[in-house]
């Protein structure tokens, strides 16, 4: 492979001649090199070694360019970074590190290129291209992360006790690659990842959830969760989710194991949406499980009221994680509480009026939620399978045609509070409440059309019957 191919774009020669005049060495190193070594196309994200000062060298290259960008420098991690044709370049100086055992932050020294490999998280993370003008374009591979790259696996450069135990976010990191890249976790890796789960406390919540999303947005996120829950990090991370782990028997009686069921409609869901909160629901979806899981002779195995209770949870794990609790974390919560919703409809007869209730109370998630619910389709038997599925084919084209009718998604009554007050003379009181609830029931169950003039005469009749006068002049 001519490794010069990935060094085409002026900005790295631009690179290696500031390296020179500085007098240091430099390299692009990291998944710059990997990315483009397994075809991955464009990478963003460049980061170039200076065997010396890193900041000195991006100060050197800001001027050299024609736009000559803002050079951000981060005085305390030793690293700065310019931003050029879309590209986040950052630079570091080389270094060797070390660790105490209560934090992940180390102890930075300089070092020399080998150095600053040896610290690096995987063999496919460690490998460099060479900026010098003698020797631009060739690939340092101290650790066979060519060969690594060839077997799709994922091995650390040295010990993977030390490398996990030094910065455990490693260990999600092991997961998260394994995950997007389809590449296997060497055993001595995994196993040392088992040994030192514990340490995953000292990294905090908000670096742990960019590695969740990234096993979330991924192709097949299962890998990711299943490695997670092998390793035993996933019990410290979302316990909520190892709770639904397991199959209890009880008179014969069994229910299905709600944590593998969950993977299998994660990894469905993924096939149809980019859209990472609706992934996190499908993760959430079945989380109240556990806590209403019940059993009595007569029905069973049951989990009353688990959507509302996996709603309640939702808040918890978000806040818990440090997760945004705006919309987003809102949104979650919606699809987890009306998550059988459309499943109970997809059994019966469907009517008009569950449907336009089903589009009035999701609004506009509707199509989010019948994507979920989908999903959440996982039975083997394939009449079942062909039966769920052309039922919420009906479902999906009743929504259409209600929607297209009777306008409800986002419903908006007719009348008015404030035209109700002055039907009526009527202050801020119950009845003005009540009033539009009848209204609202009535349109919604199809007994009037969503139309001004139908909801006025309920209105008034409404009113009567509270024993209300309209007032003539209204």
């Amino acid at each position: 492979m001519n490794y010069k191919e990935a060094l085409q774009n002026p900005i790295f020669n631009i690179i290696s001649k500031s390296s020179k005049e500085l007098g240091v060495d430099s390299y692009v190193i990291g998944g710059f090199v990997r990315d483009f070594i397994l075809n991955r196309g464009e990478h963003k994200d460049i980061d170039i070694l200076a065997i010396g000062s890193g900041i000195a060298l991006a100060k050197r290259v800001a001027k050299a360019l024609p736009n000559q960008p803002k050079v951000q420098v981060f005085k305390t991690y030793g690293t700065a970074m310019l931003v050029y044709d879309d590209m986040d370049i950052e630079f570091v100086g080389a270094r060797k590190e070390s660790y105490n055992e209560n934090s992940r932050n180390p102890v930075v020294e300089n070092g020399t290129l080998q150095d600053d490999q040896n610290r690096r998280d995987f063999t496919i993370n460690a490998m460099a291209l060479d900026l010098s003008e003698t020797n631009f374009g060739n690939l340092l591979d101290p650790f066979n992360g060519i060969q690594d790259l060839n077997a799709k696996i994922i091995r650390t450069p040295l010990d993977p006790d030390v490398t996990y135990s030094d910065d455990p976010l490693r260990m999600m990191r092991a997961i998260r690659f394994a995950t997007q890249l389809g590449f296997t976790i060497e055993k001595a890796s995994l196993e040392a990842i088992y040994r030192n789960k514990e340490r995953i406390k000292i990294i905090t919540n908000e670096r742990i959830v960019v590695e969740l999303h990234k096993i979330l947005e991924s192709d097949k996120p299962s890998i990711g969760f299943l490695h997670l829950e092998r390793t035993g990090l996933l019990h410290y991370i979302l316990p909520e989710l190892t709770a639904l782990k397991g199959i209890d028997e009880v008179e014969g009686q069994t229910h299905k194991d709600n944590f593998y069921h969950t993977l299998e409609v994660v990894d469905n869901i993924a096939k149809h949406t980019d859209n990472l909160w609706l992934r996190w629901a499908a993760l959430l979806h079945d989380i109240g499980k556990a806590p209403t899981k019940k059993f009595s002779k007569k029905v069973g195995w049951t989990f009353h009221a688990h959507e509302f209770e996996g709603a309640k949870m939702v808040y918890h794990l978000f806040k818990r994680l440090k997760m945004p609790l705006n919309d987003k974390m809102k949104f979650v919560q919606k699809m987890v509480f009306m998550s059988s919703r459309p499943i109970v409809l997809a059994q019966d007869i469907v009517t008009d009026s569950a449907v336009r209730r089903l589009v009035f109370d999701a609004g506009d998630y509707v199509e989010d939620l019948m994507t979920l619910c989908e999903a959440d389709i996982t039975t083997k038997n394939p009449k079942k399978f062909n039966k769920y599925h052309n039922n919420f084919k009906i479902v999906r084209e009743k929504i259409i045609e209600v929607e297209a009718r009777d306008h409800v998604r986002n419903f908006q009554p007719p009348i008015s509070g404030e035209e109700i007050m002055t039907t009526f003379n009527l202050k801020p009181s119950r009845e003005i409440g009540k009033i539009k609830e009848v209204i609202k029931e009535a349109i919604l169950e199809g007994d009037i059309p969503n139309e001004y003039e139908a909801a006025y005469e309920l209105m008034l009749k409404e009113g009567e019957r509270l024993g209300l006068k309209a007032n003539p002049k209204a």
